[in-house]
């Protein structure tokens, strides 16, 4: 909390070395980025929380008081951060202060900061890694196998994500796969394109012929209808600028991003007529030389293909669009199933009836008094406090040692700390030994618990009693915990080790089921009767543990408007080559209507030849999407089954679909006045 005059405000920051400032070009204000972060009391603030904290007031060395016990003084003033950097903070502290005041934990086996290297322009990566791989070892003489590595900063939005100390995707993955679903929009939109330019070919089957036999050659006629194809694009292409201008900021706002269009980059408009040209060529080549390739002789007499043939190019196509499609359901019913099977599965805690606070300097001093009064007046039944509350990811560490102990093994464990009561307060099972309790056993500073996953990694048969070796100190293992998720929902249960500690950074409170909402307001009064030099604002575990499925809820509903939009597509297509069809047709449908036909025997009619195609692309686009899926699963160490009435759920929605957007105009064809349609013929 950083507070200036009466104003008091929650705010995120970072702590930074000096270098900071110097290796990153953050735009400056005012101040001097050179020495902004040398001294310990110094404090960095955007230029954002110069204008809450100070208004009109030039921020330049004037104090800002944090979490009421300390001042620091504004040194420097930085432009606001935007929206697509890695950092995001409000204001910076030194690491002097961290240092002066004993915080920093030096521990070469603790991975809570961030290390930034910059490297002269040739030097090679491959070469520092071999370089620094075993330095852990090296200051702290011993054979932890734990390698360190860098990775360059321009990899670190998109690709995050390691697997044994290898890259293995990230964030890369998703945009991919989004640009994949992009793609096969396109691809459906220009198959369209291809299937109703080739469909309506006789409309222009004469224009060619009087062409070919003027002198036109067939390069000048594809030539001809590829540029037409183009134009359209063009204007397509002017048309989606318009509406991602007017959609953008919803988009925005439901992805909770920040995309503008760089209409001021020349790259961006070179980008936008590639990708036009390429769309206007792709849509318009088979159409091109599907029209050029006609004979005059033939056109000029009414002679043209039937296509009537078992298999035709348009029917490959319309078997490939809903190929597309149905590849698209299945993903979609698949992601959707994946999400609910990490919202429904296991965690290990009691999430419901639970809050917790950042620990204040008040809440710190008032705990045991807090503690008594609300449990006295029953509205919670127990409390702790911890380094991280229990739906929060926290700290890892390794290069921990045991008896028993496989000598080429280097486990990485989810590590926090606390107090007292956790089982108790977090709802957790204890499977063997008890609870840390710092207040009643001094010892328990020295103590841990373990999980189930944690005992199993180790191996150990008889593990209460034992000793864990962090370094220089020992700790014993004094109870092991049932499994509980505290980091990704989508993750397998991680090793976990529990310290005793009476530092923390969060209290916990297990409120009374009886009136919740009741014990909700009395213990937001409590919490606010003892930390009156603080903000208060308690956070409920289950709306946090619902935050995790957020980015993934969002992706779900991006998903499913990508297959909306490709169904829509293939619909139109089916559609218009349905109502073109019906055209062609109307002398046969009024015949056969004279001659007592039914509506719905002409509807079936019409029907049948484009279910065929469909039930095709159900029998070929089933077998790839298995494949697919089985692969996008591989993603997730928890992960859901494929079922087969996924597989069944989209080939009978494509089916349904299809057969709808094609009884739409064949009901409609049949229903006409027969008379009408012959006396016209």
């Amino acid at each position: 909390m950083l507070s200036y005059g009466d104003k008091k405000l929650k705010i995120q920051g970072n702590y930074a070395d000096p270098s900071f400032l110097n290796m990153f070009s953050f735009p400056l204000i005012e101040g001097n980025a050179q020495t902004a972060l040398n001294d310990a009391q110094s404090i960095v603030i955007t230029d954002q929380l110069a204008k809450k904290l100070f208004g009109n007031e030039k921020p330049i060395n004037k104090i800002i008081r944090a979490d009421n016990a300390e001042n620091f003084i504004v040194r420097c003033v930085l432009e606001d951060l935007p929206h697509n950097t890695k950092f995001k903070f409000e204001f910076l502290l030194s690491w002097e202060y961290l240092k002066a005041t004993g915080i920093e934990n030096a521990s070469w086996t603790n991975a809570y900061a961030s290390t930034f290297v910059e490297l002269q322009a040739a030097s090679n990566i491959d070469a520092v890694n071999k370089k620094i791989s075993n330095v852990i070892d090296r200051q702290t003489n011993s054979d932890s196998k734990i390698e360190i590595f860098l990775h360059p900063l321009s990899k670190e939005h998109l690709q995050n994500r390691f697997e044994n100390g290898k890259p293995a995707g990230g964030s890369i993955d998703n945009l991919r796969f989004l640009g994949i679903l992009a793609g096969i929009i396109l691809l459906i939109a220009c198959i369209n394109f291809m299937n109703l330019s080739t469909a309506r070919s006789e409309k222009r089957a004469k224009e060619v012929g009087v062409r070919k036999v003027v002198g036109a050659v067939k390069r000048s006629l594809v030539i001809q209808f590829i540029g037409e194809s183009v134009l359209m694009a063009f204007i397509a292409g002017v048309i989606a600028l318009a509406l991602i201008q007017f959609v953008l900021p919803s988009f925005n706002s439901f992805a909770k991003v920040e995309v503008v269009l760089a209409y001021q980059s020349f790259f961006f408009w070179l980008m936008a007529f590639c990708f036009v040209v390429f769309t206007g060529i792709l849509a318009g080549s088979y159409p091109a030389f599907y029209l050029s390739s006609f004979t005059p002789v033939k056109v000029l007499k009414g002679v043209l293909k039937n296509g009537k043939a078992l298999v035709t190019p348009r029917k490959i196509l319309i078997i490939v669009q809903f190929v597309l499609s149905i590849f698209l359901i299945n993903f979609t019913i698949l992601f959707r199933k994946q999400i609910n099977y990490s919202q429904s599965r296991e965690i290990g805690f009691v999430k419901e009836n639970l809050v917790f606070h950042s620990l204040t300097d008040d809440l710190r001093k008032n705990y045991a008094v807090i503690k008594n009064e609300l449990i006295n007046t029953g509205a919670a039944i127990s409390l702790c406090k911890s380094s991280t509350p229990i739906t929060r990811g926290g700290a890892s560490i390794s290069g921990l040692q045991w008896e028993e102990m496989d000598p080429k093994s280097n486990i990485s464990f989810e590590f926090l700390t606390t107090n007292e009561d956790f089982i108790k307060t977090n709802g957790l099972k204890l499977v063997e030994g008890r609870d840390i309790d710092v207040a009643n056993f001094s010892t328990d500073t020295a103590s841990c618990m373990i999980n189930e996953s944690a005992l199993k990694v180790m191996g150990l048969k008889d593990p209460i009693g034992k000793i864990i070796k962090d370094d220089n100190a020992n700790l014993k293992i004094i109870g092991v915990v049932k499994d509980f998720l505290i980091g990704s929902p989508t993750q397998i249960m991680q090793p976990m080790l529990i310290k005793g500690d009476d530092r923390a950074n969060f209290i916990s409170i297990r409120l009374n089921d009886n009136n919740p909402m009741q014990n909700v307001k009395y213990a937001e009064a409590i919490l606010k009767k003892y930390n009156p030099n603080f903000i208060t604002e308690y956070q409920f575990a289950d709306d946090d543990f619902a935050n995790k499925f957020q980015q993934a809820k969002n992706a779900s509903a991006l998903i499913n408007s990508f297959a909306l939009i490709a169904i829509f597509i293939s619909c139109m297509g089916l559609l218009g080559l349905s109502i073109y069809m019906a055209e062609n047709r109307t002398r046969e449908i009024g015949i056969r209507k004279v001659l007592g036909a039914s509506v719905a025997g002409i509807t079936a009619l019409f029907a049948k030849d484009f279910l065929k195609l469909v039930m095709l692309a159900v029998i070929i686009a089933s077998p790839l999407a298995w494949w697919f899926m089985n692969f996008f699963l591989q993603q997730f160490s928890y992960r859901t089954n494929i079922s087969w009435w996924i597989m069944v759920s989209a080939g009978i929605t494509a089916l349904l679909i299809a057969f709808l957007t094609i009884s739409f105009q064949s009901i409609r064809a049949a229903m006409a006045n027969p008379v009408k349609n012959l006396r016209t013929e």
